[in-house]
């Protein structure tokens, strides 16, 4: 049952704004009583921190199944961007907007989380860019780490309309890319541009 909560609520939050949705909306949506939904959550900041830390956990999971297929650099930076893209397209605002706005406890403790994560994932991002030859070897791993990071999550933070989130994300990484790039990887930016218009 807490599960099924976690799902509808992800479903509201993204879909209505985190502070439009009650707690009777989700009791309401999933036809149970509201005792029974405060039996799971004693109450909705602890809904929020919950279904942020699931939603949280299954973009790693996608992100990591992206990985592991092996693409290109350039080609794994889109592939992931896509991804984004497809999981909030029914977001009415943007959901890291909101959380910041009006959950900022939890939006802080997201991000340190976050932090650690897509470090992570970009610094092998780049350590793999560099081998296949798409990124000059001469660059600062931390610092393109901390630029990119910087620009996508002031995307996020301070874009208040989701529809206008796509472009953004897609400006900033071919910023991010053309800044690091070789020739060959400048040729393989335009290739994934061709076939990623938004």
């Amino acid at each position: 049952m807490k599960e099924k909560i976690i799902e509808k609520a992800s479903e509201l939050f993204l879909k209505l704004g985190f502070k439009s949705v009650t707690m009777d909306d989700i009791a309401n949506d999933l036809g149970i009583s509201k005792k029974t939904l405060y039996k799971y959550f004693s109450n909705k900041v602890s809904l929020v921190e919950d279904t942020i830390t699931t939603m949280h956990d299954s973009c790693f999971m996608v992100i990591n199944m992206i990985i592991n297929q092996n693409f290109n650099a350039i080609k794994e930076n889109f592939e992931v961007k896509k991804m984004f893209k497809e999981m909030f397209q029914n977001a009415s605002s943007s959901p890291i907007y909101q959380l910041k706005k009006y959950y900022p406890k939890i939006h802080q403790k997201t991000m340190q989380k976050e932090i650690v994560m897509f470090s992570e994932c970009l610094k092998n991002n780049l350590t793999k860019g560099i081998e296949e030859g798409f990124y000059r070897s001469d660059i600062n791993i931390e610092s393109a780490t901390q630029f990119y990071f910087t620009l996508v999550f002031s995307v996020h933070e301070n874009t208040v309309e989701n529809h206008k989130i796509p472009k953004l994300e897609q400006e900033a990484l071919v910023y991010h890319t053309r800044a690091i790039a070789t020739e060959k990887g400048l040729k393989e930016l335009e290739n994934q541009l061709k076939n990623n218009q938004l």
